[in-house]
This record gives C-alpha cells, structure tokens and sequence, in this order.
C-alpha cells in the first residue's frame, strides 16, 4: 500500500488508497506514536475516522484505505477532523469514477 497506493492529503490526514476486489471498501490506519504522542489522542483520532468512514461507506467505490494522522490533527477539535475525512472521501469518490 506505501508503495503502490495513491495518496489525498491535508494539513491533517494522508489517505492511501488503492483499488480492490471486494466491492466493498476497507480501512486501516497508521497513526503513529511519534505523530500524536498520548494513546487517549490516538484514540480519539482513530474513533473519528471510524466514525466518519461508516457514514460514507456506502458512497466510496472498492478501495484499501489506509489513514495516516498528520502533526495538526492532534490539537484540532473533532468537527474540523470530521470535514477535512468528508473532503478526503469525495476527493476518492472522484477520483476512482
């Protein structure tokens, strides 16, 4: 996926992503210690993109998915996080059509 996957970034995610067979997308994460440093932001971060990602699961093509968190996505609250995934999922909605 590191490799060969394309990427949509912003100030506070990086999506991978790369096309599947399942017909149906997948979702991984790789949020890393030295990025968010307390597991209780790791945690919330990772909620957040669940959260958002079984909202518009329906709307996304056959994809892995694999959501890195940047350094500003651990001080930003969750309604920013929320939009900056919403514009992540419509930039892969298009760009896979």
């Amino acid at each position: 996926m590191f490799r060969l996957g394309q990427r949509s970034a912003d100030r506070f995610f990086t999506v991978l992503y790369r096309p599947n067979e399942l017909n149906q997308p997948r979702l991984g994460f790789a949020i890393a210690r030295k990025k968010v440093r307390h597991a209780t932001d790791r945690n919330r971060l990772k909620r957040v993109v669940r959260e958002s990602f079984r909202g518009h699961r329906v709307e996304l093509p056959s994809l892995d998915l694999v959501v890195l968190a940047r350094d500003a996505a651990q001080g930003a609250a969750n309604p920013e996080l929320f939009s900056s995934l919403a514009r992540h999922w419509s930039k892969l909605k298009e760009a896979c059509q």
